[in-house]
This record gives C-alpha cells, sequence and structure tokens, in this order.
C-alpha cells in the first residue's frame, strides 16, 4: 500500500510539475560512474577496449566481431545516459545500440527501450531509432526514427532515457525527442519489469540501411563507437521477483525522487523543444502508419488532423528527408562550393 500511495503521490506531483514554468535543464546535475562500479564486458573480447581511467569505452565491429557490454544489476524505472560518439565515413549495415531491455531472463515477455542508431552510405548521416516494447510486444513495437541536426562523429552527444511508472521520455542532449504517456488502453505493452543497461555495435546488413539494400563493408573496419559519461540513476532490482532491493519507505523514497527530478518533468517549455525537433527531424512515426495498423493509431499517440496531413500512410514523414550532400566538385562548379558538406545531415523542411 505504501508503494502504491508513493506511485500516486508522484504522479500528481508530476503533473502539477508539468504544467508549471519551466526551470534550466542541466546534464551536469546527473552523477556519471566509472565503467567498474555499474558495467561489465557483454562480448567481443578485445574489441571493447576501456579507458585508462574507466571512464569511457570503445566498442569496436570488424570481421571476427561486434562487441557489447551491460549494467551489473537491473533496474526498476530510472534514468539512464550515456555520451556516444559514432564511426565514421562509410557505416552502411552498421547498427550501434543503447538500451533497456530483459530478454535474457524474460525469452517471451520481454520488456524493452531502445536506441538504435542506423549507419549511412553518406559519412555522418546517421539515422536514430527509438523503439518501446512491453510484455512482449515485439510484433507491434513502436518505432521512430529521426536524421540528427549534427554530424554525430565529429564529437560525443549524449543520449538518455527516463523510464517512470507513469511514462517515457527519450532526450537528445538536453532535448526531449520523445515522449510516451501510460495510457490504461496500453496494458501490458508499457515496460513494467526490470531491465538491464547495455550498448552495442553489431552488423545489421539484414535490415539497417535501406532495407538491407547496403550492407556492411568491412574494408572501412573496424568501425569504432566510444561510450562516456554513462550515468544510471534509479532503483536496482530482481528481475525475477520484479522488486526494488531497498524496500519499505526507502524504495517510496527513490521513487518520488526520481519523479520529481528536472529530467524526469514535461514542461511546457520542454515541450515545446520537443515538437520543434519532432517536426525538423522525425521521418518516421508508427502512430501515422495506417498500413501496418489498420485498426488505428496507438492508444497513446497525441495524433491529430493537421500533422497526419505531414504523413504518409505508411508512416513516413512527406517533409523531412534525407538529401546526400554531393562529395568533390562538380564539374562547372566553383571551386570551394558547397564546402563543408561532406558529412553533414541535409534535411528538408516545409
Amino acid at each position: 500500500m505504501a508503494v502504491k500511495a508513493a506511485l500516486l503521490l508522484a504522479a500528481a506531483t508530476w503533473v502539477c510539475l508539468s504544467a508549471a514554468a519551466a526551470s534550466a535543464f542541466e546534464f551536469e546535475d546527473v552523477p556519471t560512474v566509472a565503467f567498474d562500479e555499474r558495467f561489465s564486458p557483454l562480448f567481443g573480447d578485445g574489441n571493447l577496449v576501456r579507458s585508462s581511467d574507466d571512464r569511457s569505452v570503445r566498442l569496436l565491429l570488424d570481421r571476427r566481431s561486434g562487441s557489447g557490454f551491460i549494467s551489473s544489476d537491473y533496474y526498476l524505472h530510472g534514468f539512464f545516459s550515456a555520451s556516444i560518439k559514432l564511426p565514421k565515413d562509410y557505416t552502411a549495415g552498421v547498427v550501434v545500440a543503447f538500451y533497456l531491455s530483459n530478454g535474457d531472463v524474460y525469452e517471451k515477455t520481454h520488456d524493452e527501450l531502445d536506441f538504435e542508431f542506423l549507419g549511412s552510405r553518406w559519412g555522418g548521416q546517421w539515422r536514430v531509432q527509438t523503439n518501446v516494447y512491453g510484455n512482449g510486444s515485439t510484433s507491434h513495437g513502436r518505432e521512430e526514427r529521426y536524421l540528427l541536426p549534427f554530424d554525430p562523429t565529429l564529437e560525443a552527444h549524449r543520449y538518455s532515457v527516463l523510464w517512470a511508472p507513469t511514462h517515457i521520455i527519450f532526450y537528445i542532449d538536453d532535448t526531449p525527442i520523445r515522449e510516451v504517456i501510460r495510457h490504461p488502453d496500453m496494458g501490458g505493452d508499457f515496460p513494467a519489469k526490470p531491465m538491464a543497461v547495455y550498448a552495442t555495435i553489431w552488423d545489421g546488413s539484414a535490415w539497417a540501411t535501406e532495407g538491407g539494400k547496403y550492407k556492411v563493408n568491412y574494408k572501412y573496419a573496424p568501425f569504432a563507437s566510444e561510450f562516456s559519461d554513462l550515468a544510471v540513476v534509479g532503483p536496482r532490482a530482481d528481475p525475477v521477483l520484479r522488486f526494488p532491493r531497498r524496500a519499505g519507505a526507502g524504495a517510496d523514497q527513490d521513487l518520488l525522487g526520481l519523479m520529481t527530478a528536472d529530467y524526469a518533468v514535461m514542461t511546457p517549455q520542454k515541450r515545446a523543444a520537443m515538437r520543434a525537433f519532432r517536426a525538423r527531424q522525425m521521418t518516421y512515426t508508427v502512430c501515422y502508419d495506417a498500413v501496418r495498423y489498420a485498426s488505428g493509431p496507438f492508444p497513446e499517440c497525441d495524433n491529430s488532423d493537421e500533422e497526419r496531413e505531414n504523413f504518409s500512410a505508411w508512416g513516413e514523414s512527406k517533409t523531412v528527408v534525407m538529401r546526400p550532400r554531393a562529395r568533390g566538385r562538380r564539374r562547372g562548379r566553383k571551386a570551394g562550393a558547397g564546402a563543408g558538406a561532406k558529412g553533414r545531415t541535409g534535411v528538408a523542411s516545409s
């Protein structure tokens, strides 16, 4: 009863704070950890390279293997974050992922929250995909894809997931890009079991770039992704019993602290920034995909007829498209024209 009361109080507090004016949102307030404090190697052996101070990790993909790491504990809700620098040059077929999952414990009823980065033929023009699975709902995942407004191969950017009992927020740097509010009709589709934190790089040639048309080209290997500023804020939990390891008043306090933290509160200013990002960068959303989901949008989707006009029937944006920039000079162009275009993302927006 105490946990339920704390959840109701936290939810009410979240609603009230969401309607209030925003204070500055800064990730500097989130403590980071050394790799050995919260993580362990998952696979890849020599393709996982830890820094001398143990504050960052390089994940490599070559002909022999990809690589990855996993958190040492499972968590029931929390805030999970990493600064990631993606591989440069030709990266078609390469997939870098930062995600939460309990698939190792619940093979057929697993939960998952994803950041998946999909490589490209054009240098820095990576795409990022987010997804939400609950209780094994892989047959109707909640994908969204976006272009990035920067070249993610030049420097690290922070990618974060807030997972609360009432809502989920995906962030890029300090900008929220997606909010999933728990709707009663979602049922078991909302992730509700303890999950571990993963980071991986692997060969996704079968699907990652234009549906598998372009494969990983290992003459550009090794592909290196760098993870730093690792942050894990949340109650550790038993994945089978599904309860926080800290019980009673301590668990209530942890939940209330999470729900009232800046990164858990969607203020009007942050929601406006999110909508602006989505209007400029989102290339696909499941909420407007009437081909795969003919029965209608998912219950948590906040659709509008005006916005729907910007999307095709299969959920692809009509206004945000990837346009590869010219690489090198074209005949008849002046020297220097288009300089700096290599590796940059071209976005056409209405």
